[in-house]
């Protein structure tokens, strides 16, 4: 099993840390109900740091791979998860009045015990698809939706005429 990282999040910024490791998709569990399997292994690079008014911020990259689950035939997709992200630690009054509109990167809730793996997962889930698809020739349902059409739809006719 693979320990879970924690930070004190003031901290992290402030002095500069850093954290450059990889963790198996399996150790993600909100992020397993829309995989296919949990087979894969994401790299991450956590950065803290201030940003040009002196406010603490975490750079967050994530890439790797897994497999989502195609929405058209349930089946593996292959997915390339490229992600990153500059996040501002403000505390809950901060976080609050903090207008997205404005703000060049989001806010996030500065905290002493952050559990790094639920901020990874938070940031995957973001950037998901909302329905992963397999492109149309890729597709294994797309397929067998063409020749049921031509069996049985009644406009079949009409479909071979207007892919000609």
């Amino acid at each position: 099993m693979y320990a879970r990282p924690f930070i004190d999040s003031l901290d992290f910024a402030e002095n500069g840390k850093q954290i450059d490791a990889q963790v198996p998709v399996a150790e993600l569990p909100r992020l397993l109900d829309v995989l296919d399997n949990p087979q894969g292994t994401l790299h991450f690079i956590l950065k803290g740091g201030v940003d040009s008014q002196r406010r603490p911020i975490l750079d967050v990259s994530i890439e790797g791979g897994c497999q989502l689950r195609c929405q058209r035939c349930l089946h593996g997709l292959d997915y390339a998860v490229q992600h990153e992200a500059r996040l501002l630690l403000c505390d809950q009054a901060s976080l609050d009045e903090l207008d997205d509109e404005e703000e060049e990167f989001e806010g996030i809730l500065a905290e002493a015990h952050l559990d790094v793996l639920a901020l990874l997962e938070d940031e995957i889930l973001l950037g998901l698809p909302i329905a992963p698809r397999h492109e149309l020739g890729d597709c294994q349902m797309a397929e067998e939706e063409e020749k049921q059409m031509d069996e049985t739809h009644p406009f079949a006719a009409l479909m071979k005429l207007k892919r000609k």
